[in-house]
């Protein structure tokens, strides 16, 4: 038997982990927004397996939730196949009307349960152990443990049976369609297991951190990685570190646990988002500005290239009138000068400019990109050269 606390963090890691392996799908084929959709539109499906059933611990309030999730789809792809509408316009009808549904079918016919719209939305993971499963007066542990574990199983064999034709539909649902996968059969696969995922999930850490562990932990993999296969596995992983991390900080705060495990993924995103090597924010910024330089350099390149030759305007070459060629100033002048020296692109001697053999090769290959052509230099100058790799 293990403490509550711990029970308590072992719900937290399962919940991440079953969004986690779901939502890097969701985030891939732009559908984040859709899973926001799929969960609340659920709600009808929950009360109308409760009226149907009298309880709310039947398997068929999942299935129900799961077909409801799948009616969402089809509800928005028909509205949006209209073209009267765009599909974000479509989503904004379509869920609003069945959560309304869901509703006033809990507010009138089971108000006096503890379904109500506020652990729907929000939960409360330090009561999921309380709810026990007891097999023949044996307690095997919470409910949440068996239900999750579930899921998790669910989507892994899912992903593992289906992940080529995941993958391809992923990225080309046309290609898919030709190699005969029936991509929109595997979207309406993938919809329903977000809705199981959601459903089992929503009493213990409520619709609120479903969403963020479903969409932050996938978005910050996207971040770091283009293999889908390490997208899945940094998904995971952060999906747990923020149930971990948000479970200590919300009890040194004495906060809600689950909104604290769904601002620490929103945290993690945002560093990621700022400090990514290839991707972040930081990392962008700085290679826009060695981008201007590397332009800079490719313009007074350029410049003394096409005057190398010409005897009669050597003042073209003259360091000390490059600003009246170039308008740039003096302290710029300085910088793309010491730059290019650096590089091995020119040579200064008395205030007069000339060209390098390298520079030679760089205004040569500058010109092939700039005509948008290929050449064999590029492999060699995209080394020291980012404008040379696209990027």
């Amino acid at each position: 038997m293990i403490g509550l606390q711990w029970e308590i963090i072992i719900i937290a890691i399962l919940a991440a982990i079953t969004c986690a392996i779901l939502g890097v799908f969701l985030v891939l084929r732009k559908m984040s927004m859709t899973s926001d959709a799929i969960s609340h539109a659920i709600l009808p499906g929950i009360a109308i397996g409760f009226l149907i059933t009298g309880t709310i611990n039947s398997p068929l309030l999942i299935i129900l939730a799961a077909l409801m999730g799948l009616l969402t789809v089809a509800m928005t792809e028909a509205v949006t196949s209209t073209r009267l509408v765009k599909e974000d316009a479509a989503t904004g009808l379509v869920f609003p009307a069945l959560f309304s549904i869901g509703v006033i079918l809990i507010s009138k016919y089971a108000s006096n349960i503890h379904i109500d719209t506020d652990s729907v939305l929000l939960g409360e993971i330090a009561f999921a152990p309380f709810d026990r499963l007891v097999i023949r007066e044996i307690d095997i542990g919470p409910k949440s443990f068996w239900v999750l574990g579930t899921t998790i199983l669910l989507n892994l064999l899912f992903v593992l049976v289906f992940f080529k034709e995941l993958k391809l539909s992923t990225f080309d649902s046309n290609l898919a369609a030709t190699f005969g996968f029936m991509p929109i059969l595997l979207n309406y696969m993938l919809m329903g297991l977000v809705s199981i995922t959601i459903v089992s999930s929503f009493e213990a850490v409520g619709v609120i951190l479903v969403i963020a562990l479903l969409i932050a932990p996938a978005a910050t993999s996207y971040l770091l990685n283009d293999n889908l296969k390490n997208m899945i596995t940094l998904s995971v992983i952060f999906g747990i570190i923020s149930a971990l991390a948000g479970y200590w900080i919300a009890r040194w705060l004495d906060a809600s646990i689950a909104g604290m495990m769904a601002t620490v993924s929103g945290l993690i995103f945002f560093l990621v988002y700022l400090l990514a090597p290839g991707q972040g924010l930081v990392a962008s910024v700085r290679r826009r500005q060695r981008q201007k330089l590397e332009f800079a350099q490719m313009t007074l390149a350029m410049h003394i290239y096409n005057h190398s030759d010409d005897s009669e305007n050597i003042e073209e070459r003259m360091k000390g009138k490059l600003g009246y060629h170039l308008g740039w100033s003096v302290s710029y002048i300085e910088k793309i000068v010491k730059r290019s020296q650096n590089s091995g692109i020119i040579t200064v001697k008395d205030d007069l400019i000339s060209i390098t053999s390298k520079g030679i090769g760089f205004v040569e290959a500058a010109n092939m990109l700039i005509s948008s052509k290929y050449h064999p230099s590029f492999q060699r100058l995209r080394n020291e050269f980012i404008i040379f790799t696209g990027n």
